[in-house]
């Protein structure tokens, strides 16, 4: 982990358990980029950046290969997990198919207050994509879009899809790093903002999808050159 990485880290309040730390920081890292899709992660220089000792960090690994973030290999070590094109385009397209049913729901409920908690929580995207703030702009992507799931009132739907998001989170950043995309992402985020406000379920929908084909585009560009 880079010193700016170990910098960031005194500055956030210390989780209560060193598993919970180590679980945290590998997030941070694997969504901001800090480790890519196919980096090693090397144990020993890990435990000692975050001054742990190898039992969190090998607890804190295991359950991030449980969710697909990294991967295992006999005899070489933990990788950040690589997906091939194929694996992301599935993805997305389950995420289609189960983020419209949310979608949907969403609409009907309609909970009180929820376009104006979706502008709060895009005013924070905007501020860190003008700001070129990979790490808070996926946050503040992630909790725009949960909420708008979550409005569903369907909480095993929510789960299957969070499932489905962490498992690309390593390729979130990869998106963001680019100006073009974080304005497109800004773009599509007020379309959807003003489809819920009008409460059209349709155009909700279909900002939504263009918003999900237009990462796939780009990370295809992105892998193809890679």
């Amino acid at each position: 982990m880079s010193g700016t990485a170990e910098s960031g880290t005194a500055e956030r309040r210390r989780p209560p358990t060193a598993q919970q730390f180590v679980l945290e920081e590998l997030r941070r890292a694997i969504t901001t980029g800090e480790l890519r899709p196919g980096d090693p992660i090397r144990q020993d220089s890990l435990a000692a950046s975050l001054d742990v000792s190898r039992v969190p960090l090998r607890e804190a690994l295991k359950a991030l290969e449980a969710e697909g973030l990294v991967v295992h290999h006999v005899h070489r070590g933990y990788f950040v997990a690589e997906l091939s094109m194929a694996d992301l385009e599935e993805i997305y397209r389950i995420r289609q198919l189960l983020e419209t049913e949310a979608v949907r729901a969403a609409l009907a409920r309609m909970p009180d207050g929820l376009t104006g908690t979706l502008e709060r929580i895009q005013e924070e995207v905007e501020r860190a994509a003008g700001a070129g703030d990979v790490t808070a702009m996926a946050e503040a992507n992630r909790r725009f879009h949960f909420t708008l799931i979550e409005a569903s009132g369907m909480p095993r739907l929510v789960r299957l899809i969070a499932t489905l998001w962490d498992a690309t989170d390593a390729y979130r950043a990869l998106y963001y790093a680019e100006d073009p995309h974080r304005e497109q992402a800004v773009h599509e985020h007020r379309a959807v903002i003003s489809a819920v406000g009008e409460g059209d379920e349709a155009a909700a929908v279909r900002w939504l999808d263009e918003h999900r084909d237009h990462a796939v585009a780009a990370l295809r560009e992105v892998l193809d050159l890679d």
